[in-house]
């Protein structure tokens, strides 16, 4: 057995410890063509702890390239309503989910009409926030190399070196190579937890997150909390590790109260579109004016989608206490790159954090939830009280608490 072939093998067993697959849940596995090794060995494992069915919807981008070139452009937005059913029916089993992330292949849509790539998320799907915040199923997302994509992050390397180079950083990031990866991510999970438990002690009003080319001010709510450890617990108790690798600690921020200019700091790859340079002005927490070097109309696109696809639900942010962004590199991956720098997210809010009534009625609700990234070692963050003080909450990726 080769060492990838090794990789798949623990992968595939993480992922399913991490959703926490329980003995006669439905499984929903989503992964895409290019995928199909750890697709077998997810749903093999999925039945070594009990499964009752594993059902494995792929995808493929080319497939998506021909719709989006050549169906006509009113129609690019509707989703066949099965879709949406399936996930509600999950849903309503209380089943397990399992996402292989990473892109099929970053030149599928390269030369594509941006703005017509950006009215097709498939395969995302706004109904998934809503399952998400129901908390009715247990769910875990892993990175999944591709040769295609391997060949985008490594472009200077041949196939198979890029290939293996990405298994490698894969397997590296998550911890594969830990004699216990569980044990490893229950260690780190700790760390974010208890990161996440001090700023919340804190009760900022607010954050003010300045550095090159970002002046932004974001409003938290009163009741929220920041979560960290990518723990997650199901209205049936079920306990499950969401993201392999998380690195963040996040909180659902006020969506009326976000004023300033933002940058990217990396370059986002969301439904098979690539956006580089992505700028934002936001007031009275819409965002006012949106910019990229490339895919501009695409993230116009995905912004108009909803009332609410132009307003936050997320902010994260990431110290240097992980493996990701000491590697300095692009994966064109949310899942990763995320976890590499503090972001911030368009769209829908997720419910979890806030704890009173109040609060959950406000937040930002939208079909979309689209993170890029902002952190870099010059952006600075202060949180803010109520009564205006101003105190350091990360310098130079380090907490300041």
């Amino acid at each position: 057995m080769s060492e990838i072939e090794k990789w798949i093998e623990r992968l595939a067993e993480l992922a399913v410890w991490g959703a926490n697959v329980q003995p006669g849940q439905i499984v929903l596995v989503t992964s895409c063509v290019g995928k199909e090794d750890l697709t077998r060995l997810v749903a093999r494992e999925a039945y070594l702890r009990g499964a009752k069915y594993v059902d494995v919807l792929y995808w493929d981008v080319w497939l998506k390239r021909a719709r989006v070139e050549l169906a006509a452009e009113d129609t690019l937005d509707f989703v066949p309503p099965w879709l949406a059913q399936r996930l509600y029916w999950l849903s309503d089993e209380h089943g397990a989910r399992i996402t292989l992330t990473g892109p099929q292949s970053l030149e599928a849509l390269r030369d594509v009409d941006p703005a017509r790539a950006g009215r097709d998320l498939l395969p995302r799907q706004k109904e998934g926030s809503e399952v998400l915040n129901r908390m009715t199923t247990n769910w875990c997302l892993v990175p999944a190399p591709t040769r295609d994509w391997a060949a985008s992050v490594y472009p200077n390397l041949p196939e198979a070196d890029a290939y293996r180079a990405l298994w490698e950083a894969v397997a590296h990031v998550c911890r594969l190579d830990a004699d216990d990866p569980h044990t490893a991510w229950e260690t780190r999970a700790g760390e974010l937890r208890s990161n996440a438990e001090r700023l919340t002690d804190r009760r900022f009003d607010s954050l003010r997150l300045h550095g090159p080319g970002t002046d932004l001010r974001i409003g938290l709510l009163p009741s929220a909390g920041w979560i960290g450890g990518s723990f997650l617990e199901t209205v049936d108790g079920i306990r499950h590790h969401p993201n392999i690798p998380s690195e963040e600690i996040f909180t659902t921020p006020d969506p009326d109260r976000v004023d300033g200019y933002v940058s990217a700091t990396m370059p986002l790859s969301y439904a098979g579109s690539l956006i580089e340079g992505i700028r934002i002005e936001f007031s009275g927490g819409r965002a006012v004016r949106i910019d990229a070097d490339e895919g501009a109309d695409a993230l116009r696109a995905i912004a108009a989608k909803d009332e609410g696809a132009s307003r936050l639900g997320e902010i994260a942010l990431v110290d240097d206490g992980g493996r990701i962004g000491r590697l300095g590199t692009v994966f064109f991956d949310t899942l990763l790159d995320e976890n590499a720098a503090s972001h911030i997210a368009l769209g829908n809010g997720y419910e979890h954090p806030v704890e009173s009534p109040e609060d959950r009625a406000r937040i930002n609700r939208s079909g979309v939830h689209m993170d890029f990234m902002i952190g870099s070692a010059e952006l600075a963050v202060d949180g803010i009280t109520p009564a205006g003080d101003v105190a350091p909450v990360l310098r130079k990726n380090v907490w300041q608490l």
